[in-house]
């Protein structure tokens, strides 16, 4: 059963570990930890039993292995997030 990512436009799209990966490269992770977190989420999600997550409830999950992994990369990832896309987090 696949898992949809409700995003802040309220569109929905198919889970995509990969853009997970990405968005920890960008962030100063190497490939093997960009890999493990992006599979960490994905077995939190299968293990949830839930068939939809909003991108806000993603990025947290994501930020806080981020964070666990390496702070550098969770300010990283921050700094980007603010600056490229232009948003303030909602914590």
């Amino acid at each position: 059963m696949p898992i949809y990512v409700i995003k802040r436009d309220d569109r929905r799209e198919e889970f995509s570990p990969e853009k997970i990966v990405v968005s920890c490269l960008k962030a100063g992770a190497p490939l093997d930890v960009a890999r493990k977190i992006a599979r960490i989420i994905e077995c939190d999600l299968l293990r949830s039993g839930i068939n939809e997550v909003t991108t806000k409830d993603l990025m947290r999950g994501v930020l806080n292995y981020l964070r666990q992994e390496n702070e550098e990369w969770y300010k990283n990832w921050i700094i980007f997030d603010r600056a490229v896309k232009k948003r303030k987090l909602e914590e």
